[in-house]
């Protein structure tokens, strides 16, 4: 049951990023920081914690997750260290996911040759 969830919950998010798409003028990017930045404002209110007790893997993975990983680390940094805590504890919750973006980002620009949506 736990994989049918992840894969309900991630599908979802996936569905609205593909609309966005097909509907949209919205470059790739912009959809990407859209749910980065949705993810961050999500996590900060507590809206995005029930989504991720319900579809664990299939709301943490997309970049939602981790814009709420960013927000979860920044808060609980906060309440232990102050305002460079907020900053620290984001930082320190996200940094696997940071890392894994860099390196793998640099090698899909090295790789591949990326056009803009007309």
């Amino acid at each position: 049951m736990e994989y049918i969830k992840a894969f309900i919950v991630g599908g979802l998010i996936c569905v609205i990023g593909q609309i966005l798409l097909d509907t949209t003028k919205l470059t790739p990017a912009h959809i990407l920081v859209s749910f980065l930045v949705s993810g961050v404002v999500l996590g900060a209110i507590g809206l995005y914690e029930p989504i991720v007790k319900f579809g664990e893997a299939g709301a943490t993975v997309p970049i939602s997750g981790f814009g709420y990983s960013l927000s979860k680390g920044a808060i609980e940094g906060a309440k232990a260290k102050g305002i460079v805590g907020a900053f620290m504890g984001g930082l320190e919750a996200a940094a696997g996911g940071i890392s894994a973006a860099i390196i793998f980002g640099y090698i899909m620009a090295i790789v591949s040759n990326p056009k803009t949506k007309n």
